[in-house]
């Protein structure tokens, strides 16, 4: 049995039918939702976890191989395997590629969040940011969900740049997936510095998504926060 099959026969073992029929509502499996058609098994994050710890050694052609798993669950482990090895240092660029390879597979909201910081916001991190405008202009919803998540490597590093110039590239997107996710940078970016949150938001609050503006406001004082939603600042 190869190690792919291993894996794959451990994880089907660990799945619970109740679970997973939850996990396919949760993250909206219906015609036309955005996880259309994708597959459970009904296992827990904190077991993949462990499980990654324990095939962190597997090759990287493998981990690719799980990545194209019609299961869910099985795509989740791949990416947190990545993430370990490029941890660990040494492929990184190798890990780097065969993730922007594989981005029609990183195709949920938690796969890309688990991944994106870690991979591709690293790797950029010391690199040129042009990959990032490439991904928040590409036709896949996923791809523009990496490239703003990415940027939260940028933020915990106090660079603020990338995540406001994606944003603002971002504030039309059709998306409720994109306006959750801009939303949530942009609270980042106000923990860190507030001023720079809002002299982003001030100019454009009235246009930008709900949503959006909702989760990058979430944090601030009652009345300020009524204010940017009731458009009388």
């Amino acid at each position: 049995m190869t190690p792919l099959e291993n894996i794959t026969k451990q994880l089907q073992s660990l799945g619970r039918a109740a679970a997973a029929e939850q996990a396919q509502r949760f993250f909206k499996t219906g015609p036309g939702q955005y996880g259309e058609g994708d597959i459970f098994l009904g296992i827990r994050v904190p077991v993949l976890r462990t499980v990654a710890k324990e095939y962190d050694p597997v090759a990287l052609n493998t981990a690719v191989e799980l990545l194209q798993s019609p299961f869910h669950e099985v795509r989740l482990l791949a990416l947190l395997i990545l993430v370990r090895q490029y941890q660990r240092g040494g492929r990184e660029a190798e890990i780097y590629r065969a993730y922007l390879g594989n981005t029609h597979r990183i195709n949920n909201w938690d796969l890309v969040d688990s991944s994106a910081e870690q991979i591709v916001g690293v790797h950029l991190f010391k690199r040129s940011r042009k990959p990032l405008i490439k991904l928040a202009s590409s036709q896949c919803l996923w791809e523009r969900r990496i490239a703003i998540v990415a940027t939260f490597h940028f933020i915990r590093k106090n660079q603020f740049d990338d995540t406001l110039a994606l944003a603002d590239i971002l504030l039309k997107d059709s998306e409720d997936l994109l306006h959750k996710a801009v939303g949530w940078m942009l609270r980042e970016v106000g923990k860190r510095d507030l001023k720079i949150e809002e002299d982003f938001l001030l100019p454009r609050y009235k246009t930008m998504p709900r949503t959006m503006l909702r989760y990058a406001i979430e944090r601030f004082p009652e009345l300020r926060r009524r204010a940017y939603l009731n458009g009388t600042l």
